[in-house]
This record gives C-alpha cells, sequence and structure tokens, in this order.
C-alpha cells in the first residue's frame, strides 16, 4: 500500500511538471531572458530567492526530471561561483539522494526477488567495491546522472555511501556547469559546454578511483610485510604445505607451468581422501552393499542368503585397494610431473622463507616467492567426559584399529548425525553391526531438505540403524566390564552400552604446528582468506578444507586452482574464487546428491521458485534393476528452465547429477536437456523425463488451442 501510493504521488507530480507545462521553464533560452527579473527578486529576497531555488532543484533531481543542467546553469548566472557551486552541490546530491531512496523503496525487492540470482555477483561487487564504482560513474559526465541514481537504488548499495560519493564524486561537473552559468550570455547551447578535451579529462578522472584502490593494496601491502625482509633472489616460485587434493593440484599447475614448486608433505600422499576419507569409505560401503544384496537377493528371483565373511577379509581389501589408487597421488609420479617433493614438517618462518624438519632427521631451508597451505583437516572430537577411558576411532583411525578385528564391533556407536556419521552408520549395520547413531539435532544430514533427511533416516533404519535424534550425550563410563554412553533425551538419561564407539561429529582445520602464529595470520574455524585465497600476506595463499568453506576432495582441488594461479600471476592478474556451482553426495542406499540452492536456500534468500519433480518409480530402468526409490527434483525461477539447484535421490545419484552440474556451469536450461538424446533404458533418462515434466507444466495452452481447430479444420470439420 505505501509502495502505491509513493509511486502515485510521484506520478502526480511528474504529470503535472509536464501538464502545467512547466518544463518551458528549464530551458536555456528562457534562463538568459529571465536573469534580470532572478537578480531583481534576489535583491529584494536574498534568503528567500536561494532557500527556494535549493528547494526546486532537490525535487527536480529527485523526480529525475529534465532540467538539471539548465538548474546548474541558473546557479552560476545567479548566485556566481562560490555560492552556486555550494548551492547546487548539496541540492543535486540531496535530490539524488531521494530519487535513489524511491528507487530503492519502489523496485528493488522486485527486482532482487526476479532477478536475485543472476545479480548475485553484482551484489558481491557492490557490496566490496560499490563506492569506486559509483565514484568513477560520478566523475564522468558522459553518464546520465538520473539513470545512475535509479539502477544504483536497486542494489544493496547503503544510502550513506551513496550520498558521499555523489556529494564529491558530481563536484567537478558541477563546478564546470556552475563556472559556465557565470557567464551566461556567452552559452548558445548546453552541450558546448563541454569539449573533447574536457570530456576526455573527466574520463581520465574517472580511473582514479582504480588508481586509488592500487595504492591503497599497494599500501596495505607494505604494512602487511613491514618488519620482514625480502630475500633478493628465491629458492622456489612457489611452495605447497600439505599432499592433499589442494596440495597436489596446486603443485601440480605450477610443476605444468614450468614453475619450480617443492611440496612438502609430513604423513602420506594423497591427503586424507585417499588414505581415510573417501577411497576406504567407499571401498567398505561397497562390500556392505554386496551384503545386503545377498540378503536381499530374491528381489531379483535370485535364493536370498545371510553372507558369511571375515571382516578381517574386508579390511584386507580397503586396505588393497587405497594401495591399487595411491600410484595415482605417489611421490613418484609428482616427482616425474616436474614436483620436488619433500617428505617432513613445514614452517612458515617469514613470509618468503620456509623451514622444513624432514622425516630422516635432517633440515632444509627454502625461499619462495609464494606459499600454498593445503593442510587439510582432521576429526573433530569433542570434549565429552571419560571418552578417553572407554577409548574411541575417528573416521581417520578405524581403518588401522578396525582391521585388527576378526568381526565388525558387535555394538557400535556413532557419534553424528552428518554425511560422515551416517555413511559410515550404513555400512557397518549392513555388514552386521548393531548400530545406534546419535544425533543432538532435529534430524540427520541437517543441510539437506527435511524429505530428503525422512528418507535417509528410513533407509539406515530399515537396514537395521537405530537412528536417534534429539539425544544428546552426555558421558561415557566403565559400567564392570562395560562400556557405556550416558544420553539426555526429552529430559531424561539413558544409558546405551557398546564394545565401540566411533566419533563423527565434524572436521575442523589443521590451523596449528606450520607457523600461522608466529606470522599473525588470522585464524577463525578455518584460515582467513580474501576471495582470491590470500591471507594476511598477499602472497601466502590457503586452499582446501583448512580454508573452507566446504569440505570436499572435489572443492579443494577446485580452490588450489585458484590458489595456484594467483600465486603465480597475481602481479598480472588475479581471480575470485567461484563457489557458485558446488556439487556434494551423501552415499548413502539410495545416494543423495545435489547440487546448487535447496528449497530452504531459495526461501531464505526470497527467490520466486518453482520445483520440477519426477519420480524414479516411473523410470523404466529403474523398474527393471529394483531400484525405484527415489526422485529427481529441479528448482527454477518462476516460468524459466534456469537450473537454480538439483536433489537427486536414488541409486547413482552422484552420476546422474553430473549432467545438471554441466548444465548450471555453462547456463543450459531444462529445455537443452530435454533437447539431448538419453540412451535407453539407462538411469539418465531421467533427467531428460524431468526436464520432459517442466515442458509439461509450461506448455502454451492458448497455442495448442488454436492447433487443436487447425487440425480439425484440416479433417474438414469435427469429426
Amino acid at each position: 500500500m505505501q509502495r502505491l501510493i509513493i509511486i502515485t504521488f510521484v506520478a502526480a507530480l511528474v504529470a503535472a511538471f509536464f501538464g502545467f507545462g512547466l518544463n518551458d521553464y528549464l530551458t536555456l533560452e528562457q534562463l538568459k531572458n529571465s536573469q534580470a527579473q532572478f537578480d531583481h527578486w534576489l535583491t529584494e529576497l536574498p534568503v528567500l530567492v536561494p532557500a527556494v531555488y535549493f528547494i526546486i532543484y532537490v525535487v527536480v533531481t529527485a523526480l529525475s526530471l529534465p532540467g538539471a543542467a539548465i538548474m546548474t546553469l541558473a546557479g552560476g548566472a545567479l548566485f556566481g561561483l562560490g555560492q552556486g557551486l555550494l548551492l547546487v552541490s548539496f541540492a543535486s546530491s540531496v535530490g539524488a539522494t531521494l530519487a535513489f531512496l524511491v528507487s530503492r523503496f519502489v523496485l528493488r525487492d522486485s527486482v532482487q526477488k526476479r532477478f536475485g540470482e543472476r545479480l548475485k555477483t553484482i551484489n558481491r561487487g557492490i557490496e566490496h567495491d560499490g563506492a569506486f564504482y559509483l565514484f568513477t560513474l560520478r566523475l564522468v559526465p558522459l553518464f546520465p546522472f538520473f539513470v545512475i541514481n535509479l539502477v544504483m537504488g536497486v542494489t544493496r548499495l547503503k544510502t550513506w555511501t551513496f550520498y558521499w560519493v555523489s556529494q564529491v564524486g558530481m563536484l567537478g561537473g558541477t563546478a564546470v556547469y556552475v563556472n559556465a552559468g557565470t557567464q551566461l550570455a556567452d552559452i548558445d547551447s548546453v552541450s558546448g559546454i563541454f569539449s573533447l578535451e574536457l570530456i576526455l579529462s573527466f574520463a581520465l578522472l574517472g580511473i582514479f578511483p582504480w588508481i586509488a584502490k592500487g595504492i591503497v593494496r599497494m599500501v596495505q601491502r607494505r604494512r602487511a610485510y613491514k618488519g620482514w625482509s625480502k630475500p633478493r633472489q628465491f629458492d622456489r616460485n612457489l611452495v605447497v604445505i600439505g599432499g592433499g587434493a589442494g596440495g597436489l593440484v596446486s603443485s601440480y599447475i605450477a610443476a605444468t607451468v614450468k614453475a619450480k614448486v617443492t611440496l612438502v608433505e609430513a604423513h602420506k600422499m594423497g591427503g586424507d581422501c585417499l588414505n581415510y576419507g573417501c577411497v576406504p569409505s567407499k571401498a567398505l560401503i561397497k562390500s556392505a552393499k554386496v551384503a545386503h544384496q545377498m540378503r536381499h537377493a530374491d528381489h531379483y528371483g535370485l535364493n536370498a542368503q545371510q553372507p558369511t565373511f571375515s571382516f578381517r577379509t574386508v579390511m584386507e581389501r580397503i586396505h588393497k585397494v587405497i594401495k591399487e589408487v595411491e600410484p595415482h597421488d605417489s611421490v613418484e609420479r609428482y616427482t616425474g610431473l616436474g614436483v620436488d617433493v619433500v617428505q617432513g614438517y613445514a614452517t612458515i618462518v617469514d613470509p618468503w622463507t620456509v623451514d622444513i624438519a624432514l622425516n630422516d632427521g635432517g633440515t632444509q631451508r627454502l625461499t619462495t616467492r609464494s606459499i600454498v597451505i593445503a593442510a587439510g583437516a582432521e576429526p573433530l572430537v569433542p570434549e565429552l567426559p571419560g571418552l578417553d577411558d572407554v577409548g574411541y576411532v575417528t573416521s581417520d583411525t578405524l581403518w588401522d584399529t578396525f582391521a585388527k578385528l576378526d568381526e565388525p564391533p558387535k555394538r557400535l556407536i556413532v557419534l553424528g548425525g552428518g554425511p560422515i556419521g551416517s555413511e559410515l552408520s550404513h555400512a557397518f549395520a549392513r555388514l552386521g553391526s548393531k548400530v545406534s547413531q546419535i544425533e543432538r539435532g532435529e534430524r540427520i544430514l541437517a543441510k539437506e531438505d527435511d524429505e530428503v533427511s525422512d528418507i535417509a533416516r528410513e533407509a539406515m533404519m530399515a537396514d537395521g540403524v537405530e537412528v536417534l535424534t534429539r539425544h544428546e550425550a552426555l558421558r561415557c563410563e566403565r559400567d564392570g566390564g562395560e562400556k557405556v554412553l550416558v544420553v539426555k533425551h526429552q529430559g531424561e538419561e539413558k544409558r546405551i552400552p557398546f564394545d565401540q564407539v566411533l566419533v563423527a561429529v565434524g572436521r575442523k582445520a589443521r590451523l596449528t604446528g606450520y607457523g600461522l602464529e608466529q606470522l599473525g595470520i588470522r585464524t577463525e574455524r578455518t584460515v582467513v582468506t580474501n576471495e582470491y585465497l590470500e591471507t594476511l600476506y598477499p602472497n601466502i595463499y590457503a586452499a582446501g578444507d583448512v580454508a573452507g568453506p566446504y569440505q570436499f576432495t572435489h572443492t579443494a582441488a577446485h580452490m588450489a586452482w585458484y590458489a595456484a594461479v594467483n600465486a603465480l600471476f597475481g602481479q598480472f592478474k588475479r581471480f575470485k574464487v567461484d563457489y557458485s556451482v558446488i556439487p556434494w553426495t551423501t552415499f548413502l542406499d539410495p545416494e543423495i546428491a545435489r547440487v546448487g540452492i535447496s528449497e530452504a536456500d531459495a526461501k531464505a534468500q526470497e527467490i520466486d521458485y518453482e520445483v520440477t519433480r519426477f519420480e524414479l518409480a516411473e523410470l523404466d530402468r529403474a523398474i527393471a534393476d529394483s531400484t525405484t526409490t527415489g526422485f529427481i527434483k529441479v528448482l527454477t525461477p518462476k516460468g524459466k528452465d534456469k537450473i537454480l539447484g538439483v536433489v537427486i535421490v536414488g541409486t547413482e545419484a552422484s552420476n546422474l547429477m553430473a549432467e545438471f552440474i554441466l548444465a548450471m556451469r555453462h547456463g543450459l536450461g531444462l529445455n537443452k536437456i530435454l533437447g539431448t538424446i538419453h540412451t535407453y533404458p539407462t538411469l539418465a533418462e531421467a533427467n531428460k523425463y524431468t526436464a520432459g515434466e517442466w515442458k509439461k507444466a509450461h506448455k502454451p495452452e492458448a497455442v495448442l488451442k488454436w492447433l487443436e481447430k487447425f487440425h480439425t479444420w484440416r479433417r474438414g470439420g469435427d469429426r
């Protein structure tokens, strides 16, 4: 209602302005003819005339009416350069700010709601560099100021920033017009005020903010390096700390472009993913899935049977899988690629120097132009009373600890309802453990939509996992010879006996042990970086789990490209890390894959979206494979086929997602997927059928009615 009142009021004022012919007064000819009368009024009313002039100028500017240039000339003609410049400068800034506010109130919400996804980059740019952008536009008179007012109003630029930048930025152009007004008799046209030379001068002046930004960056660099002595020569172009995904990709890129690079790894090459995470857990999940299929072979017309196996053999297979993948990340491979691989502990002693305590007992000191920190993350272990006394494993240590067991733990408690805890709970339950999964929150997989969490919970419970949400772990105890976890649920304590407890409540970045504290590099939950992955020191970068915000192997590799390229070529061109299309999968059965925003995200961001859904129960291949549980859900803007986010629940969800990731990355919509041939019968057809559901919901009803009439006519009438 308020918005409608303001629109009506502004429209009425604009209509009145033109309806009463007030625009005829704001011409150069009228100004010249009326100058003597204005001078007389100013002599008679020296306070009132400037005040009325100020108000009229504000109104004209606020309503974006034509005539601001004539009003500015009038300021010089009436009041002279000094007083005229003072009046015009403040009146124009106040009026521009009012126009800015009207645009914001009337247009911003609808524009941001409709084009929010497209405006993300612009919003981020305005948030960080809005003053620079506006200052540049204000300095160059070629840009219509009223357009700038309205456009800036729909951004997230702060009102005070808009006002003071406008006040300063418009001063130069205002001074030229006001000064020209003092010589009114010599002016034949408004366009003649600015010569080509003057316009070019202002255009050059317009790059001043960027020069200033460069100067500020240079000052910040000098301040950061104050007290440090930079070497004249360097042993390396790049030193990378950590041999996980982030470190491997960073060093690989450096070697590819023929930079001299050293990769320092204290423990195992390949990092957490190869040795403790992705690779061993997926090998375990596969064994567990086969055991599950044996129990349910009757679903496929075969005789179901209880699997018999040696758990030690299962664990041996997992370690064999690690060994088979290991050469891909080995010292030998990377040495062959041109990377100097050093086994030891690295400590950054100054922004260009790294000391390495070698695993063989020696030491090595390297100077380097740039450093990439890719130290990864480690399991987070809560301060749970009695935990150390009863003993525990994490997702890192279970592979060696459980490898010594002849059978899986009979009673296993898993602390944590995230992806790691859920995957391992499901796998061990399928291998015969009695698993109790403890989650303090309302549901497991809390980052997924509610229905997805519910499907995961049902699938796990169907395979024997006792999923205990809203249960808070209080302490661990020994009761005689038995280990017990005490939890609280709905205000009451409950005791759960167990043989092993697996801690999977999350992972934390490795922030200590390699010199960050001594250098004053900020850390919070991760190493603090800017959008270029630079730390406090512009030549020291961080990538992967140690820098966040995502703890995925593929994200670490993605970040590593930006870190390495910026470290090696940042003096010429820097790249902001792009997190716009980040996929992930939780490898339960059914798998849960996601990319882009969820429905909860869309609601939080006030995006006007719609959902297209396809049930796998309708897919021929899923029916043939007896894998009909699940669906594909795609979020798009209302009436458009652009993909904002996708959730896939089902067999091979991680592989099905690849097509949507490609489409989102390259701006392809559902119509393109619909127009792509998919082999029959495959699970991948589900992607095409989802696109078909979107198309069906947006079929042109009016056109179809006319086509029906056309075909009736072609048959010769109603037959």
